[in-house]
C-alpha cells in the first residue's frame, strides 16, 4: 500500500524538523542554555560516549553533565555539517539520526579542534521531535597546535591529558559498519 500525500508531507516536516533539531543543538549547547535542554531532550534521555566517559540518564542527569563540561569550557562554536535520518518503519514516533560536525572550543584555557559524531534516536513528544537518546565519539579532540603530528595517529583524543585512541573512523578500528548500513540499506521485507 502507498502512502497517502498526506503521510509523505508529514514525513518531510517530521525531516524538517530533526534538521532543525541538529541545528538547534549547537545552539543551545554555545549559548550554556541549560533552559533549553528540554527542547532538545525527553525527560528520560539517555547521553552517552562512545569512550564511556558520558552516561547520563534523565534530563536532570544531562543538565548536570553539561554543567560540568560548561565549567571546563569558555568560548565554543558547534557546527553541524551533515545530519541524515531515517524513520522507524514500526513506530511513526521514533527515528534514528547520524550527525556530523565538529567543534572550536577553549578547554581550561586552551584552543582546541573536535570532530564528533551523533548516534541518535529520536522520539516525537506532545512538543514535537526530541532527542531520546545521543552518543557521542569522536575523530579528534586535541589542541590546534597538536593538529598536525596527532592527526597521523590513533590516539587523536587528548580532551583529558592522555592520548585515547579516536572512536572512528571505525573501519580503521575493526568494528563492524552496521550502524551505518542501516541507514542505506532497506529493511527485510520493506
Amino acid at each position: 500500500m502507498s502512502a497517502t500525500l498526506e503521510d509523505r508531507i508529514r514525513r518531510i516536516e517530521d525531516k524538517l524538523a530533526l534538521h532543525d533539531l541538529a541545528h538547534l543543538y549547537g545552539f543551545v549547547m554555545d549559548e550554556r542554555d541549560l533552559e533549553g535542554l528540554g527542547s532538545l531532550f525527553t525527560e528520560d534521555a539517555h547521553l552517552g560516549s562512545a569512550d564511556g566517559v558520558f552516561d547520563a540518564r534523565g534530563i536532570d542527569a544531562i543538565a548536570e553533565t553539561y554543567q560540568s563540561r560548561y565549567d571546563a569550557l569558555g568560548p565554543t562554536h558547534h557546527f553541524v555539517h551533515s545530519a541524515i535520518s531515517r524513520f522507524d518503519d514500526t513506530d511513526p514516533d521514533r527515528a534514528y539520526g547520524l550527525v556530523s560536525g565538529h567543534a572550536e572550543v577553549v578547554r581550561h584555557g586552551e584552543t582546541m579542534l573536535v570532530a564528533l559524531r551523533y548516534d541518535d534516536v529520536y522520539r516525537r513528544t506532545e512538543q514535537g521531535w526530541r532527542i531520546a537518546e545521543r552518543v557521542m565519539g569522536y575523530m579528534y579532540y586535541l589542541p590546534v597546535t597538536s593538529y598536525v603530528e596527532t592527526m597521523k595517529g590513533d590516539d587523536r583524543s587528548l580532551v583529558y591529558g592522555d592520548p585515547r585512541p579516536a572512536d572512528w573512523p571505525s573501519v580503521l578500528h575493526g568494528k563492524d559498519l552496521g550502524w551505518l548500513r542501516a541507514h542505506y540499506t532497506p529493511a527485510s521485507g520493506s
